[in-house]
């Protein structure tokens, strides 16, 4: 069950054109090696001008591939033998012109003849001028592309290397890793909806303080990630959080608890699994004051009232999905989670200890213990990208065909 990234191991040719965003392909690399995937790098001509094929080299660790006709590599037909290597081809930055190139089917240098030559699925990040994005030429090369079945990723809009602002962006190379790993997850859940909320809840003192729970948010949004890319429709409501949303998400912020209780109450028809990570405050202000508390040498006395209890109110409505919430616990772990278990009414808790070292609240790593009425599983200490994808796994297979 310690499952690291599903890109570990892949082989990825990386295709690099000439174009400012040859820079982004840089990181890129980097990320696909830190998700364990093995990597290639082919260069037009032209992306050797941006970015030395040292620097790729030096990033894969692999030799990299400008020449078609270089006597050393093709005397053992090196295109044929990346070709055939590859499980994935990504093009990232896609050009304009590379794209024309591709759709008309040329192999005129190497990153074109080993599109050819491979029956890799075929990924493509375009990055040009909006413009040129624009122009009939390039949108009838892409249609061309997607028919053939190719991903097209992106591009993103924004402001321009050349001062133009508007589509053309070669999308950032996190989004790309997502789009990756996405091809290659086990489609568990396509066809699910799902819905997760994460991070913290405030509950304003005045217009400078509040009080809530410690919560990054992170494990919500993993699996909020982790089931997209399992083919799943994602809804996720989150509280205050400095993290970027996942790809081909819907996000939806709030900040107070009962924020949170009407947003997951609207949200809630029509889903199949439910997997509440979020860490609500437990009680609010009676009263938030419009100024500022005046600091004095007196105690300040606050008067709390109880917040809703969001995930027991969900377990009541009639014909809601799989239910499960989660446990974050300092002591008696099993015995606390399934006390929760039987309160909330939910179908299962997913329990984890917090304060122990590297693991929980602000640390890269978790472990859970999933909790119902049959038993319970353990998924041992492992980052919350891995943890959530076996949870997801084991979810999965409770949902209804």
């Amino acid at each position: 069950m310690n499952l690291v990234s599903v890109l570990n191991n892949r082989r990825v040719v990386l295709g690099v054109s000439g174009g400012i965003a040859a820079y982004k392909a840089c990181e890129l690399t980097r990320r696909l090696r830190d998700s364990g995937a093995l990597v290639r790098v082919v260069m037009t001509p032209a992306a050797t001008q941006f970015v030395g094929a040292l620097t790729f080299q030096a990033l894969s660790g692999e030799p990299v591939g400008v020449s078609l006709l270089d006597p050393l590599a093709e005397a053992a037909m090196g295109h044929i033998e990346l070709a055939r290597w590859a499980e994935v081809l990504v093009v990232a930055p896609a050009s304009a012109n590379v794209l024309a190139r591709l759709s008309h089917g040329l192999a005129d240098d190497l990153l074109s003849t080993v599109a050819l030559a491979s029956s890799a699925p075929l990924v493509l990040a375009p990055a040009m001028n909006q413009q040129m994005w624009a122009h009939l030429s390039t949108l009838a090369n892409v249609a061309t592309l997607r028919a053939r079945g190719a991903h097209l990723l992106g591009p993103a809009s924004g402001a321009q290397a050349c001062g133009d602002v508007g589509a053309g962006r070669m999308l950032e190379p996190a989004e790309i890793i997502d789009a990756l790993e996405a091809l290659f997850s086990p489609q568990l859940l396509k066809g699910k909806r799902v819905l997760v909320n994460a991070g913290p809840t405030l509950e304003d003192l005045d217009p400078v303080r509040y009080i809530g729970n410690r919560s990054s948010g992170q494990m919500g949004f993993e699996i909020a990630r982790g089931a997209a890319q399992m083919g799943a429709q994602v809804t996720l409501v989150s509280g205050p959080v400095d993290l970027k949303t996942p790809s081909g998400v819907q996000r939806i912020d709030v900040r107070s608890a009962r924020q949170m209780r009407q947003a997951m109450l609207d949200a809630l028809p029509g889903h199949d699994l439910i997997v509440a990570v979020a860490a609500i405050a437990d009680y609010a202000p009676l009263a938030s004051s419009s100024t500022k508390l005046k600091r004095s040498a007196a105690n300040l006395q606050l008067e709390l009232v109880p917040n809703p209890d969001i995930l027991a109110e969900l377990a009541t409505v009639p014909g809601r999905g799989y239910l499960v919430g989660f446990a974050a616990e300092t002591n008696d772990l099993e015995a606390n989670a399934r006390a929760k278990l039987k309160r909330k009414g939910v179908d299962a808790i997913a329990a984890n200890w917090i304060g122990r070292p590297g693991l929980g609240i602000d640390c890269a790593e978790n472990a859970l213990t999933l909790i119902d009425l049959n038993g319970s599983v353990d998924f041992p200490a492992q980052g919350k990208a891995a943890l959530a994808r076996a949870l997801l796994t084991e979810l999965a297979g409770r949902l209804p065909k």
